[in-house]
């Protein structure tokens, strides 16, 4: 199987997804107060906005519906931009009301999201993708990658 090298920044940003999940799990079992509730959430929204509203940003380029086109259906692929759509909205909620169940919900649904990209989604695809296609998804990567490390 072809590990396309321009992938390196998705796993990048899903390290930086993971690194945000045990934040959550290990604030929250130290000290579950409402400060700590609050500070974890505008953390989430700030990593969100910064990193994992990518996904959102390849669908607006139309590079989806281009990877979508060469796989033919695939339930997977409908899952995971539904998981897409829960985030933003339990960041939505999370801004306006933050609370423990909330960040909680949204560390879990994270957690599980990436992990079903990287072990199932990755490589079940890129091995049906055309090289235009991996060599535009990569490139799309490490530009919004660089973007982000460059912001403040």
């Amino acid at each position: 199987m072809r590990r396309h090298k321009s992938l390196h920044p998705l796993s990048h940003q899903h390290h930086n997804g993971l690194a945000l999940c045990v934040l959550i799990e290990r604030g929250l079992a130290r000290d579950p107060s409402p400060a700590t509730v609050q500070r974890l959430a505008a953390k989430c929204a700030d990593r969100f906005d910064l990193e994992l509203v990518n996904h959102f940003e390849l669908e607006e380029q139309g590079l989806f519906p281009a990877i979508l086109a060469e796989l033919g259906p695939n339930p997977m692929v409908d899952a995971l931009i539904a998981e897409h759509r829960s985030m933003e909205q339990q960041i939505a909620a999370l801004r306006a009301e933050p609370t423990i169940e909330r960040l909680q919900d949204f560390g879990a649904l994270l957690r599980a999201h990436i992990r079903s990209e990287e072990n199932e989604l990755f490589e079940s695809v890129q091995d049906r993708l055309s090289d235009a296609t991996m060599q535009r998804l990569g490139d799309t990567f490490e530009a919004r990658a660089v973007r982000v490390c460059l912001e403040p």
